[in-house]
C-alpha cells in the first residue's frame, strides 16, 4: 500500500488544532504550573544544595522542569484524544478513512510531540532568560525532547486504546506516569539517594530522558549519554511496536 500523505497530514493538522484550540489550557497553564514548582522549590533550595559542579539548584531544576512538562503532556494530548473519541464514537470515523494504522499512528504522536515541545519551550524560554541557563549541546537537547515526546505520546495511545473510560485512564497517569515522572531525577540526581534507591532508578525508563536532556545543557550526567540514548531509543521502539500491534488488531477499537 502507499503511503497516504494527505490523510495522515489531515489527522495530524486536526489533532494540533484540537489542542490550540483551547491553547489557555493546554499550553499556558502547564507552563505556569512548571514556574511554580520553579519558585517555591528553586527560591526555598537554591542556596543549600549544589547538585552538579557549577550550578544553582535552579539552574539544574529547569532542565528536569522542561522534560516533565514535555512527557505530561505529550502523554496527555493522544491518552485524551482517543478516549474522547471513543466514549463520542467518533474514533469509528477515523478507522472507516482510508489512513493505515501506522499512518493514524504517525498523526497522533506527531501532534502530542508538538503540544510537548511547545510547552517545553516555554517553560525553557523562563528559564534561558531568568535564571542564566545556556545549552552547550543544543543537538542532543532538541533529540532527547522530540524522542521523549513521542515516547509519551505512543504511551498515551497505547492507554488510551486499552481505557474504556476517564477514569481508568485517570489511573493510567496518576498511578503510573506521575510516579514515574516525578521520580526520574527531575528534582535530583540520584547519586544523593541511598544505595538501593540509586538501583531502582536505574530501572526507570523516564530517567534516562531526563538525564540524556539534562547533559544536553551542562555535559553532566547521572550516567553516560551513550547508555541513556540507547535505552531511550529501545523504549520508543518498543512501545511503537506495541501500538502498532494494537491498531492493525483493532484492540478495543472495532468492538
Amino acid at each position: 500500500m502507499n503511503f497516504n500523505l494527505v490523510g495522515c497530514w489531515a489527522l495530524f493538522a486536526k489533532e494540533v488544532r484540537r489542542f490550540y484550540s483551547v491553547a489557555i489550557q493546554t499550553i499556558f497553564a502547564p507552563v505556569v504550573s512548571s514556574l511554580l514548582y520553579l519558585l517555591i522549590f528553586g527560591q526555598v533550595i537554591d542556596t543549600q544544595i549544589e547538585v552538579f559542579s557549577g550550578l544553582t539548584y535552579s539552574q539544574f531544576l529547569i532542565p528536569g522542569l522542561v522534560m516533565m512538562t514535555v512527557l505530561q503532556n505529550a502523554f496527555s494530548n493522544t491518552s485524551s484524544s482517543i478516549i474522547q473519541s471513543k466514549m463520542h464514537g467518533n474514533l469509528t470515523f477515523v478507522m472507516l478513512s482510508p489512513i493505515s494504522p501506522l499512518e493514524l499512528y504517525l498523526a497522533f504522536v506527531g501532534a502530542s510531540v508538538i503540544r510537548g515541545l511547545a510547552v517545553g519551550v516555554g517553560v525553557l524560554l523562563v528559564g534561558m532568560f531568568g535564571f542564566d541557563l545556556t545549552m552547550n549541546h543544543p543537538g542532543w537537547i532538541l533529540l532527547f525532547a522530540v524522542l521523549s515526546a513521542a515516547i509519551m505520546g505512543s504511551v498515551g495511545l497505547t492507554a488510551g486504546l486499552l481505557s474504556d473510560k476517564f477514569d481508568q485512564l485517570a489511573a493510567f497517569q496518576n498511578f503510573i506516569i506521575v510516579p514515574l515522572t516525578f521520580l526520574s531525577g527531575v528534582f535530583y540526581s540520584i547519586h544523593a539517594l541511598p544505595g538501593i534507591w540509586q538501583h531502582i532508578s536505574h530501572l526507570n525508563p523516564f530517567f534516562y530522558m531526563v538525564d540524556g536532556f539534562r547533559y544536553g545543557f551542562f555535559t553532566q550526567s547521572d550516567v553516560s549519554i551513550a547508555l541513556s540514548l540507547t535505552i531511550t531509543i529501545v523504549f520508543f521502539l518498543v512501545i511503537t511496536a506495541i501500538n502498532l500491534i494494537l491498531l492493525f488488531k483493532g484492540v478495543k477499537i472495532r468492538d
